[in-house]
């Protein structure tokens, strides 16, 4: 059976929650690798919208087995607070979800922490300072909070350390330490149910024969080590992290499909080539919705930056792309692409390593002819536009990756699977 890991190519948003929802039928088990409450992945079945934050998109499969991952921080609130919220709208997610032990736990200290970071367009839920707690090896894992003589030791020497760091920022931060630990001895006994060894249970399951697919949150070029540093997120977003955020080994994995908007967008602060500032940046905003699913914050939007889908390829070894919202562009009567970046009179086929780098490359524009008709709920590639065919085959030409799957709206049933494509063996045979 077939282990895949289905993550963003771009700055995230791309829709791979639609994606892993959609075909997580084939699959036994869908695993959350990396992030926390700060990324969301939205799934649409019929008049039904569903938003998820920590869950894996695959819960919303009655009898699959979702995990969230030794990778992620979690606060254990929000993950209770998203299960209600799942299981009042009919999902079981209690019988469903497993959490590992080696997850790590967000505070309240951590959010007040984030405040004194440098501002690049964080969510402000504490994610950054508790993966940077996590890295001085000085967190607080769920296994820890399950072990009630031990927790207590932990929490109030954490708190009392991040007191003093507020004091030096001039802060009158105070935690009240009885209070919040009575608080999270109550939550370790709700999620105490669910949490197990995951990496054991995934690894085990793997050498049964079961099938895992591995869904990543947020973006490529959001990775740690990879993305647009500093203006990154504070785990590995990229293939690599699905191995480290899940203990399932890389010889295990079968296959990496990445997920890219037919346009790009951002969210926050950080270098964005492609950028359209001006009113057709703002068309695509409304017709695509881009409006961030947990902060409601409107995404920069710009059209496809080739040199970054090559290098997000080439990070994680991608086997087939999936294109999404290509309806978003149905009115445009020209699309530019950018094919490389220019400094100065030279031009530049790679992404810079810097973010100042980034910034000062001028995109080399090709424009290809829009479709101007509706591609909306379109479910085969034949019936496209040929100007639309046209357009995906020159992503295709230019990327060196094969679209084997394009979304035209958010619905299930609005997605094209490319016949004889590697994409198609993966998910449906």
């Amino acid at each position: 059976m077939s282990n895949v890991i289905i993550l963003g190519a771009q700055w995230g948003d791309e829709g791979k929650g639609k994606i892993v929802d959609l075909f997580c039928d084939r699959f036994d088990i869908v695993v959350r690798y990396q992030g926390g409450h700060n990324a969301g992945h939205t799934v649409q079945i019929g008049a039904q919208k569903f938003i998820l934050k920590l869950i894996p998109s695959g819960i919303l499969h009655p009898g699959k087995r979702a995990v969230i991952g030794n990778g992620l921080v979690i606060d254990p609130a929000a993950l209770l607070s998203e299960m209600e919220a799942l299981e009042a709208l009919g999902v079981n997610v209690a019988a469903q979800l497993s959490l590992s032990n080696r997850a790590h736990v967000l505070f309240p200290y951590h959010r007040a922490m984030e405040h004194m970071l440098q501002a690049i367009g964080t969510t402000s839920r504490g994610i950054g300072p508790c993966y940077e707690d996590k890295a001085g090896r000085r967190g607080i894992r769920v296994a820890d909070l399950l072990d009630r003589e031990r927790f207590g030791e932990q929490f109030e020497a954490a708190a009392k350390e991040k007191e003093t760091l507020a004091r030096a920022f001039g802060i009158p931060e105070h935690v009240d330490v009885p209070r919040v630990r009575a608080e999270y001895e109550a939550l370790a006994e709700r999620i105490r149910p669910m949490v197990c060894d995951t990496a054991r249970l995934l690894n085990d399951a793997i050498r049964a024969g079961k099938s895992v697919m591995f869904e990543g949150a947020q973006g490529t070029m959001l990775d740690l080590d990879h993305g647009t540093y500093p203006f990154v997120t504070s785990s590995s977003a990229s293939a690599g992290g699905a191995c480290t955020g899940t203990g399932v080994p890389p010889t295990r994995i079968s296959a990496v499909v990445g997920v890219a908007k037919a346009y790009t967008t951002r969210v926050g602060g950080g270098p964005f080539p492609t950028e359209a500032l001006d009113a057709t940046g703002d068309q695509i905003r409304e017709r695509g919705h881009e409006f961030g699913s947990v902060t409601g914050r409107p995404r920069r939007c710009g059209w496809v930056d080739v040199p970054l889908l090559r290098y997000s390829a080439m990070l994680n070894g991608m086997d087939s792309l999936v294109i999404t919202k290509l309806d978003v562009l149905d009115e445009l009567e020209k699309i530019p692409v950018c094919v490389a970046y220019r400094a100065g009179r030279r031009e530049v086929a790679d992404v810079p390593a810097t973010s100042r780098g980034l910034e000062t490359m001028e995109p080399v524009y090709e424009c290809l002819p829009g479709w101007q008709t509706s591609t909306a709920g379109i479910s085969r590639y034949e019936d496209l536009p040929q100007n639309a065919r046209n357009y995906l085959a020159y992503l295709e030409n230019r990327t060196g990756i094969e679209i084997g799957c394009i979304s035209t709206g958010p619905e299930r049933s609005q997605t094209i699977v490319r016949p004889g494509s590697r994409f198609e063996q993966l998910f449906c045979r």
